[in-house]
Order: C-alpha cells, then structure tokens, then sequence
C-alpha cells in the first residue's frame, strides 16, 4: 500500500537550500503528472521520487514538508492551465465565443493524447478534499475563480460583440461552464472519449443568450 503523497511530517525544516531548481521542477512537474491521472489517495511519493532519480532521504532537501510540495503542484498545474486558456481565450484572430471553442477543441485533444487516463488536476483533487490539507480547498477554490474569470472575461467581449445578448450575465455564464466543463472531464475519462466534452460543449454554445 501506498504512503499518500500529502502526510505531513511536523517540524522538518529542509536538511540544505533549495539550490537545485532543475531537480525541484522535475519533482512538481512529475508529482503533477501522476496526481492528474492517479488522484490523491492511490498516489505515493515513493513513486515521484523514483522517477525523478531522487533518494528518498533527499526529499526535504527540497520541500519543507510534504504539504508543501502539495501546494507547489497545485500552483504549478494552476498556473499552466491559465496559460493553456489564454493561448485560445485571448487569441485577437478569432471571435470571442470561437476563442473558447477552440479551448474545448484543444482540451479534448489533450486528454484524447494521454488515452483519457489524465484529468484536471484542480477538479480530482476537489473531488478527495475530505482527504486534504485544510489549506487546499482554499488553493483550489481559488485556481478555478481565476479560470472563471478568464471565461468571464471572454464571454463579456463576446457580449460587446453582439455575439450574446446585451443582458447576458457572463459571470453567472462563466461558473455554469466550469461546473459542466469539470463533470464533462470525469465522464471523459470515464468513457474513454472526447463525447461528453463535446456534448456539453454543444449545449452549453446551444444555451447561449443571443
């Protein structure tokens, strides 16, 4: 059995300083990697550090505690996945609403990449925040408003636009899609296919106030 990744060990300061940022990052970007397909409860940090080609007793060496390697790879996942958004939702060539077709185009061929094994990372976790760190469901609370607010944003120039109905609430609009779009992403990897994105995708675009 597995020793979860998130078991903090109290009043372990790191052995040296963190002066080793390549094997740092290889460690997040790693542990990323296996929580989005794993979730939290099958995932070990035996696992990450074997991968990485880090001995175990050089953990700390790089994190605090393993709470705080945690919280690294949330940030870290939150941060890429605002850059994945902004590629497509602040792409000046396409109208608003195709700017956030072309998210949903872009994220179903990601998951079809790694055969629907990987998810969101933000919404596993969401789904175990029993199992978590008091901290966390504030970390992730947080990631999710700012995506919703990057949807927001794009849905109010879609407004302007004339491509939405000048009452259109966009704010309201932009949480109703991550509430869908996060249950579209289990149901994908449930099925193993892209359908349930692009189902909810259709009703959601079907919905819209023009």
């Amino acid at each position: 059995m597995t020793t979860p990744i998130f078991t903090a060990r109290r009043g372990r300061p790191p052995k040296i300083a963190r002066d080793h940022p390549d094997t740092r990052e290889s460690l997040i970007r790693c542990g990323t990697a296996i929580l989005t397909e794993q979730g939290f409860s099958a995932s070990g940090i035996d696992g990450i550090l074997k991968q990485v080609g880090v001995p175990k007793g050089s953990f700390y060496y790089y994190f605090a505690s393993k709470e705080a390697f945690g919280q690294e790879i949330i940030a870290y996942y939150g941060r890429y996945f605002a850059r994945k958004l902004d590629r497509c939702l602040l792409c000046e060539t396409m109208p608003p609403l195709d700017r956030l077709r072309a998210f949903v185009r872009d994220a179903s061929l990601g998951m079809a990449k790694y055969d629907f094994k990987r998810g969101c990372l933000v919404g596993n976790l969401g789904q175990e925040i029993n199992l978590l760190p008091d901290g966390y469901r504030r970390q992730l609370s947080g990631i999710l408003q700012e995506w919703q607010g990057r949807v927001a944003c794009c849905l109010r120039l879609a407004r302007d636009a004339g491509q939405l109905s000048p009452s259109a609430d966009c704010e309201g609009l932009a949480e109703f899609f991550w509430i869908g779009w996060e249950g579209a992403v289990m149901r994908a990897r449930l099925a193993k296919s892209a359908q349930p994105l692009q189902r909810f995708a259709e009703v959601f675009f079907a919905g819209l106030p023009r």
